[in-house]
């Protein structure tokens, strides 16, 4: 089982990647990356992914109800991924369950005209149930 540098090591070798890390969407800090970052600063993209992530995951119109009880299911993240697309590339955030109370996030920058999105989707989850926290 991968550690974080293996795990970005790995999901940079998709076509198109550009830039990965593994981000904290608590705080929005890296816990690691590799490649390029789409401002040039990785704890800058960090932080504002981060931020998309936390706001995402905290709408209740995105968690999914419990059906016994109707309210969200705290078992893990409320949330499998999130993909943004621009101009330019796509940025997919797939969220990791952990064993310990985590709120991590793989993110990974693809740029549009090499990029395969759904292989993208594909991986990350493969890397994220494979991904070790230690």
């Amino acid at each position: 089982m991968p550690g974080i540098d293996e795990c970005l090591l790995e999901a940079m070798t998709l076509p198109g990647a550009r830039g990965a890390a593994l981000v904290d969407w608590s705080s929005g800090l890296a816990l690691g990356t590799v490649g390029e970052s789409p401002v040039g600063d990785h704890e800058t993209t960090a932080a504002e992914t981060a931020e998309l992530a936390r706001a995402a995951a905290e709408y209740e119109s995105f968690a999914p109800a419990a059906p016994e009880t109707g309210t969200p299911d705290p078992a893990g993240p409320p949330l499998e991924d999130l993909i943004v697309t621009t101009r330019t590339g796509y940025h997919v955030l797939r969220f990791v369950e952990t064993s310990f109370d985590s709120s991590v996030f793989l993110h990974l920058w693809l740029d549009r005209a090499d990029g395969n999105l759904a292989l993208a989707r594909h991986r990350l989850r493969a890397l994220a149930e494979g991904l070790v926290l230690r």
